[in-house]
């Protein structure tokens, strides 16, 4: 493997930030008995190496398609990492009265979460940046073994339920809270500064 397996390996699991996953994923998730826990754990993985890869892909071209740059694609996922803060931080996340439907696995786990717009800009400028087969699958090999690891933290996350209580979850959603939320406006504030330097550069 060369230099540049190593330099997408290191970005990719300084964004996915696994262990500071695990607060979000057990806050989301302590209403679940253990085998659901496990089931969501796999399903936010998969989705997580689905839409990172198919990025890598056709990221670009369906951008283009769509006329969308890549600041927006960073706003629009903050915006949605703010609804769920929100609810983390007002204690809404284990309403019983919340629809069987919504998988948070998927959303906000999966994404914007795990393959958020900084995961997905990072491989999306490493694809561009790779020439020949060799390269491009040191970068697939790189995203495997990274949402491998983030699968083996959040599968392992029981451990934390049972040690918390219940009590520790509703201290650690808040706490899970305020950290979406930070990162969901550093995301915000990274695609405002993105729009205004596009603008000036536009202007000049």
């Amino acid at each position: 493997m060369g230099m540049l397996f190593g330099e997408v390996f290191v970005t990719l699991l300084v964004i996915t930030d696994p262990p500071g996953t695990v607060p979000v994923f057990v806050a989301l998730t302590s209403q679940m008995p253990p085998r659901e826990r496990n089931r969501a754990a796999w399903q936010a993985s998969a989705l997580a190496l689905g839409v990172i890869v198919a990025f890598a892909v056709v990221g670009q071209n369906l951008l283009s398609y769509l006329n969308v740059d890549l600041p927006a694609l960073q706003g629009a996922g903050g915006l949605l990492l703010v609804l769920v803060a929100l609810e983390l931080l007002t204690g809404r996340s284990g309403d019983a009265n919340a629809p069987a439907t919504s998988n948070v696995a998927l959303v906000p786990l999966g994404t914007p979460l795990l393959a958020g717009p900084g995961a997905i800009v990072a491989t999306m400028l490493f694809v561009q940046r790779a020439h020949g087969i060799a390269q491009y699958a040191e970068i697939g090999a790189a995203i495997v073994l990274v949402i491998s690891l983030v699968w083996l933290a959040l599968r392992f996350s029981g451990v934390i339920v049972r040690i918390l209580r219940p009590d520790g979850i509703e201290v650690l959603n808040r706490i899970a809270g305020l950290l979406l939320a930070a990162i969901a406006v550093q995301l915000i504030a990274d695609a405002v500064e993105a729009f205004v330097t596009q603008y000036q550069h536009t202007a000049h």
